[in-house]
């Protein structure tokens, strides 16, 4: 590595000065796109202008503009503020053109309304070290501002962020060490949404060449239903859910619209359905252009049987939100009937969950169903719609529980990012490992993951068996690893059959 001063690297935008960092290049708050902003409000990403002279790239582009998210998750409290929201971020072992280094690619989730690649608990240096590759991070707009239906702009303009930012990867990576024909994309919630939907999508198509998806939510928006939600949103502000009207609208008025919205949003359940409770007003639209179906249906049809697939999910995702929400053991038989009717399969979900978990305690169930439709059947199902396409994957699932909030966390949503990043003491972090310290299992993991997800970088496999639909084969991630059968059988039989569709918009509103 040269010394600091001389890290420049030459983009297609113009040239950039990183650091030495620990033996790594660092580079941060490289443009990928314009600023989304004036003329450009609402549109799909600009190509960047080109710059004179080396431009800094030492400190993190501001976040896009956002909600002020759960406590602990974003950790853009001192973020730099501005309209450069469309950066990139990227760590290398070296700027030698000839490395030819894979490259990993993160999306970060966030319920698609919040987030910043500049969080703490994102920081990349160990992820690179670990497996001696490049590493690159990146902002994509959240919340209103990429992915509200808004009348006269396009869809998924958050997704279509991403493609921007992976056609950077694919048009500049090489200059910083990597090989861009050896692009892994990684994300969990949110971000592993977002990938699955890039896997259906016409415009993500040769952007990439691995996928690992961590904790995919099933919800997404049929444009009737995310066309409605803008309307709702855009009343906040007393204006039409147009591109017009809200144009001249400060951004950051707007996420108060988005939040507010949403502490309401299970008074329309009569009209959203199950995507009311989810207290977010923001998913991919199955829009029929940007994103032609849900991914489900896409991979099934094979147009992603070329990528090779890590996917799964935690065993007690939702626990997190009962943590947050102050509900931890204070759910009982009245939540659980109203969870297993709003989120159980069929219309014999209810009894089917009964029967097959009659031990269940009081509350039990609530969070059971939850985890299943939010995060751990849209995982396992993503998976057997990729095989179903013709294509691998490989499936894990993460028991081993979180030390923090006394242990009761168990393995909950978002666990997997501080194991995955070794990034203990950051943003979800400080709430998952809380006056705990950091076990030697924490650490253990962490070396697993990294080397897992590194290897798979590199050579497409992790280091156990593909999954099928005889055997089942999944990585179950604890303190002493395991590779059997998916550890959930009794949830996978209740889902066995059930398809993820855009979500509808049950009731049009009154007149």
């Amino acid at each position: 590595m040269t010394a600091a001063g001389d890290l420049v690297v030459r983009t297609v935008g113009g040239a950039v000065r990183g650091r030495d960092e620990g033996g790594l290049g660092v580079f941060r708050g490289i443009p990928f796109a314009e600023p989304p902003v004036g003329e450009a409000r609402f549109g799909a990403p600009r190509p960047v202008r080109e710059w004179e002279g080396v431009r800094e790239a030492y400190d993190f582009g501001p976040p896009p503009p956002q909600e002020s998210g759960f406590e602990g998750r974003t950790g853009t409290l001192d973020a730099p503020t501005g309209d450069d929201w469309l950066t990139v971020n990227v760590w290398t072992p070296d700027v030698d053109p000839d490395a030819r280094r894979p490259v990993m690619v993160w999306i970060y989730g966030g319920a698609y309304k919040l987030g910043h690649s500049g969080s703490p608990g994102y920081d990349a240096q160990h992820l690179a070290r670990a497996g001696d590759l490049v590493v690159v991070t990146f902002n994509y707009r959240v919340g209103i501002e990429g992915f509200s239906r808004i009348e006269g702009a396009p869809a998924n303009r958050g997704l279509l962020d991403q493609v921007a930012a992976l056609e950077w990867v694919r048009d500049n990576i090489a200059a910083f060490g990597g090989d861009p024909g050896q692009v892994t994309v990684f994300g969990e919630s949110a971000g592993a949404g977002c990938i699955a939907s890039l896997l259906a999508m016409p415009s993500a198509r040769g952007l990439f060449r691995r996928a690992v998806a961590q904790s995919v939510p099933g919800t997404y928006f049929s444009d009737e239903l995310a066309r409605d939600i803008a309307g709702e949103i855009a009343k906040e502000v007393g204006l039409p859910a147009t591109a017009a009207a809200l144009a001249d609208v400060d951004p950051r008025q707007l996420t108060a619209a988005g939040e507010a919205l949403g502490a309401k949003m299970r008074k329309y359940e009569d009209r959203w359905g199950q995507a009311a409770p989810t207290v977010t007003p923001f998913a991919p639209v199955v829009d029929g252009e940007v994103l032609p179906c849900t991914p489900w249906q896409a991979l099934a049809a094979g147009v992603a049987r070329d990528v090779e697939l890590i996917v799964g999910h935690n065993r007690d995702e939702f626990r997190l939100f009962l943590a947050l929400g102050g509900m931890l053991g204070k759910l009982g038989e009245e939540q659980d009937a109203w969870a297993l009717r709003m989120f159980a399969p069929g219309p014999d979900g209810e009894a089917a969950y009964r029967a097959a978990f009659p031990d269940a305690a009081p509350g039990a169930l609530f969070e059971r169903v939850q985890t299943d439709w939010l995060f751990g059947m849209p995982s396992l199902h993503l998976a057997e719609a990729q095989i179903a396409g013709g294509g691998r994957a490989h499936m894990y699932e993460l028991t081993w529980p979180a030390p923090g909030y006394g242990g009761r966390l168990g393995a909950c949503h978002g666990l997997d990012i501080p194991l995955l990043f070794g990034t203990y003491d950051a943003d979800l972090g400080n709430l998952l490992f809380a006056g705990s310290g950091v076990p030697p299992e924490a650490k253990a993991l962490t070396d697993r993951l990294q080397s897992a997800w590194t290897a798979f970088a590199r050579t497409g496999e992790p280091g156990w068996a593909a999954y099928d639909g005889e055997r089942r084969l999944t990585q179950v991630l604890d303190v002493e690893p395991e590779v059997r059968a998916y550890p959930d059988e009794a949830s996978r039989r209740i889902w066995e059959g059930y398809e993820f569709e855009a979500m509808p918009l049950r009731s049009a509103p009154l007149a």
